[in-house]
This record gives structure tokens, sequence and C-alpha cells, in this order.
């Protein structure tokens, strides 16, 4: 298996891919730099939406535009770019970082101090109302969201610490319970970052500064890596007419790069081992 560039790009810190299947688009951030991303893998086309604050990550909503996660907290934005902070919540010196709906059309996102400092973060729930409130606490740069296939676990990647967390949920319920780590990746070989669950209930992790994806079972195992031509791959998602193909967004931020090098760049796995993934959600409010 092998990643190609898909979009070409110089992303600073590309994160947060969504695949919106009615568009048979790729919606992806650039954190620091404010922008909502939709590229046209067919022609590697990208249109541009430019905030005035960090986003760490958008989602579609079902009446148009995106909701996203943001330097404040959360906000809407309109399909012309303007943006209008809806719930502001965190301090200076925070920000929203990965963020991801559910089935039920809530947006859980966490928060993380601008220098990852341990315990200052915390995962938030947004309802389509726009009230929010505070699930967990105690993180330090939560990161790669996800649910298993019955939506009756879901995964929490804690990226300082290098651990991916596992919990009990219902799946009306947005309350979570009996936390348990289901892997841990050893400090020297990277960080878990984003990661998405496919149809078999495997989750694929982009291991930042460890230049790899890793595949693990519901059980914790290890079950195989795929190498990545850049350093700092940052996120993954399904996408494809049969969701079969796996988009890997990547990061230039802190590292000393020549010119022609493709990170900040979109890539593709295409086939991969003959997985496919779970159909994105969209915001309900």
């Amino acid at each position: 298996m092998t990643a190609e560039v898909a979009i070409p790009g110089r992303a600073r810190v590309g994160e947060g891919p969504v695949w919106d299947a009615g568009l048979r688009r790729l919606h992806w951030v650039d954190i620091p730099a404010g922008h909502i991303h939709t590229s046209d893998p067919a022609t590697g086309r990208t249109t541009s939406l430019r905030l005035p604050t960090q986003v760490g990550a958008a989602v579609p909503r079902r009446g148009g535009g995106f909701v996203a996660a943001t330097a404040e907290g959360f906000a809407s934005v309109d399909a012309d770019g303007s943006m209008t902070t809806r719930r502001a919540l965190l301090p200076d010196g925070e920000r929203m970082n990965d963020a991801k709906c559910d089935r039920h059309g809530r947006f859980w996102a966490g928060s993380t101090a601008m220098d990852f400092r341990p315990g200052s973060g915390a995962l938030h729930l947004l309802l389509p109302d726009w009230t929010s409130r505070v699930v967990l606490e105690g993180l330090a740069l939560p990161n790669g969201l996800g649910w298993s296939p019955d939506g009756r676990i879901f995964y929490l990647a804690d990226s300082i610490a290098g651990e991916i967390h596992a919990f009990d949920t219902v799946d009306e319920d947005p309350w979570l319970s009996r936390r348990r780590t289901l892997f841990r990746l050893p400090v020297h070989t990277g960080m878990p970052d984003g990661l998405t669950v496919d149809a078999a209930g495997c989750l694929w992790v982009a291991v930042w500064g460890g230049a790899r994806l890793a595949r693990i079972s519901p059980d914790g195992d290890l079950l195989g890596e795929i190498p990545m031509p850049v350093r700092q791959p940052s996120s993954c998602t399904f996408g494809g007419p049969r969701l079969d193909a796996l988009y890997v967004t990547s990061a230039r931020d802190g590292l000393e790069l020549s010119g022609d090098d493709p990170a900040g760049s979109v890539f593709v796995v295409d086939e991969v081992d003959g997985a496919v993934g779970l159909p994105s959600a969209t915001f309900a409010g």
C-alpha cells in the first residue's frame, strides 16, 4: 500500500478531513491559517474559506455551510465564509482542536492550551440547539475522535500522553463511561493524532512525527502500518464513491523542508486491505 499525493498543498497544519458524499468532495482545514478547504480529488482543485481565527475542524451543516471548532469555541460558517461565533467559551491561551459529528448530528470537540499543558484540555459537546457542555476534563491534547460502527464505543486520542482511550456509551446518550486505554504508543515513535474507524470497527490512526498510519483492532492490537512520505501525517478519513480510499492530511509546521517537499498536502491510499469507511455525519444545528 502506497500513499500518493491526491491534493497538493502547503498547509501548516492540515487537519480534520471529512468526506462529503453528496458533493464527492473532501473538506479539511489548516488550523493556524484559519482555512476551510474543499477539494475535488478527481481534479486536485481546491476552494477555500478564510476565517478570522484558528479553526481546529469544520463539518458541514445539514442546512448548508459549516459548524467550526475555533480558537474561541463554536461558530457557524456560511458558504461565502461569513463566520458567526455562537458559543464563545474558551479563555485566551486555549483553542479548539480536532472535532467530529456523531450520527445524531452532535458536534464533539477537544480543547487544548496553546502550550499543550497536561490537564488543561477538555472534551466538549455541542448540541443542535447550540448549547454545549464539557463531557471530559483533565486531558492535554485531545485528538482523533471516532465511534464503533454500532455507536456503543467512543474513541479519543490524547496525543501528548501517547494514548488512545475507549469509552462505553449509549448511541442516543452522549455520556461516557468505563474509560480504558485501548492503545499506547511509545513516545519516541510519534504521537497518535487524528483517526477514523472503518466498517469492520478497526481504527486507522495518523502517527504525528512517526511518518506512518497505524491500523488498530477494536481489541487494541496493532494490525499493521502504512508508511507515509511525510513526517507529520495528521488525520485521515475514508472517501470516494465506495468509501474505500483513505485520505490523509499532513503538516509542514515546525519542519525545515525543501521547496518540493510534499508535506502539507493531502495524500490518498487506495484499496486499503479491502477496508471501507463509514459515512461522515453532518451537524444538525
